[in-house]
């Protein structure tokens, strides 16, 4: 029965301190537009039925030292003139198996370049974008 989960669209629930920030954030830069609120949570549809939550709670927003979220996109370099053009900052990391030359990460992998990029939301919730 859990194979089945494979088949089935990810859909992350990220803690925020302040749901207004992150609002704008997800909604005026990521480009999200609310499919529910329930209380104080917002859900957020994305395509293939994949999409993503955030609820308030000071205690758990940020504390994920890893990588929240990815989304994989055509153009790794236009999505990132664009982030950029909002105000989004990329992270570079350079650490054993990863480092980052502007933001980006590109390796080999199954004959295939793959590139990708980190960023974090209003209250560091580690976010990622990737082209393959």
């Amino acid at each position: 029965m859990a194979d089945k989960l494979s088949n089935a669209p990810v859909w992350p629930t990220l803690a925020v301190r302040d749901l207004k920030k992150s609002r704008n954030f997800y909604e005026g830069i990521l480009g999200y537009k609310p499919m529910m609120e329930s209380g104080e949570a917002v859900a957020y549809k994305g395509e293939d039925n994949t999409g993503l939550t955030i609820y308030p709670s000071d205690d758990n927003a940020g504390t994920n030292k890893a990588t929240y979220a990815s989304w994989m996109v055509k153009d790794l370099g236009g999505v990132m003139t664009d982030l950029k053009s909002k105000g989004v900052n990329f992270e570079d990391y350079n650490q054993p198996g990863l480092k980052t030359e502007n933001g980006i990460a590109s390796w080999e992998e199954n004959g295939q370049t793959m590139k990708a990029a980190w960023f974090k939301d209003p209250d560091g919730n580690i976010l990622n974008i990737m082209e393959m």
